[in-house]
């Protein structure tokens, strides 16, 4: 059921309580794609890494190739310190070409105040991810989003409305300015063309504005995108998962699965076999509270989850997740 959802997206995103397995499960969902013959982007955006550490390889803010098999998967560590600096690097470009030379020190004392300001950092992030959907259909297949645990994620996911609406009123007052700047022009009967500076700021605002817009269009778009949680099947991440679904479908977000990990066997000794009826209890609850949410199991297994070949034998039991 897993590699058949894949196969029907072009983005995921995978989230859940931290500590689940959403990385796991994301690395294995990519390689098993991957021996497909899918071209897989794999992208961390959780400021505490661990794609690299279950890969075992060093990844950063560009591509870098994780496996080769009939398709392949590259691998993305989100910088936050890179993304952010980036993000502001580019603003205050831009703010130094729009403003006046006596504006230039008092704007960079608010770039850098605004560094730091709630919310900087998933806006920079989100830029980033924004970009990665729009920028990569050539060359990848699927992009699987390792996400960061639940609050961090849905303050992320909540963005791209928020601020395609604001960058809406911001032109919308640009306009209102425009036109009584021209009505008071006519009136004195001067004519001036639109400055080149305020042209550009009007350019950049459009461009912001079409990439966060076209980003919440593929997020609610339930034939392109989708959101996989992955739980276990304990009270606290089962009542995480519940609340991130309801989440989800106030944001209009379409919930592909639930994946049950690390499920206990029922024939390996009697503690175990104790830990899988209490289990029973928890994976019930799910079903009764998301009745049209498919169901995923995978098993507690005895392998250590890094490396290409552990991720490998994790992919392989997917087919029957």
């Amino acid at each position: 059921m897993l590699l058949e959802l894949a196969r029907a997206r072009r983005v995921l995103f995978v989230g859940g309580k931290g500590g689940v397995g959403k990385t796991s499960v994301s690395s294995a969902l990519a390689l098993a794609r991957a021996r497909q013959g899918a071209r897989v982007l794999l992208v961390s955006t959780d400021p505490a890494h661990n794609l690299g550490h279950i890969w075992e390889r060093a990844l950063g803010d560009e591509p870098t190739r994780l496996a080769t098999s009939d398709g392949l998967v590259d691998g993305i560590e989100l910088d936050p310190k890179r993304t952010i600096d980036s993000h502001f690097a580019a603003v205050s470009r831009t703010m130094m070409r729009l403003l006046p030379e006596r504006l230039h020190a008092s704007a960079r004392e608010h770039l850098d105040r605004a560094k730091a300001a709630p919310g900087s950092h998933e806006s920079a992030v989100l830029e980033r991810i924004a970009e990665l959907i729009q920028t990569s259909r050539d060359d990848y297949d699927l992009l699987v989003f390792d996400t960061a645990p639940t609050g961090h994620t849905l303050r992320l996911l909540a963005l791209p409305e928020q601020l395609t609406s604001w960058t809406e009123s911001l032109l919308a007052n640009r306009d209102r300015s425009e036109r009584f700047a021209a009505a008071a022009r006519g009136l004195v009967g001067t004519k001036q063309e639109e400055p080149s500076a305020d042209a550009e700021l009007r350019r950049a605002l459009i461009a912001r504005r079409d990439r966060f817009a076209a980003m919440h269009t593929a997020l609610t778009a339930t034939d392109e995108s989708g959101f996989i949680i992955v739980c276990v099947a304990e009270k606290l991440p089962v009542a995480e998962t519940l609340a991130l679904a309801g989440e989800l479908a106030e944001l209009g977000i379409g919930l592909d699965a639930v994946v049950v990990n690390r499920r206990s066997p029922a024939d390996a000794g009697t503690l175990l076999a104790a830990r899988r009826s209490r289990e029973e209890h928890y994976v019930d609850q799910l079903r009764s509270s998301l009745p049209s949410i498919p169901l995923a199991h995978l098993p507690l297994v005895a392998d250590e989850l890094a490396g290409e070949n552990a991720l490998g034998r994790l992919a392989g039991l997917l087919a029957d997740a």
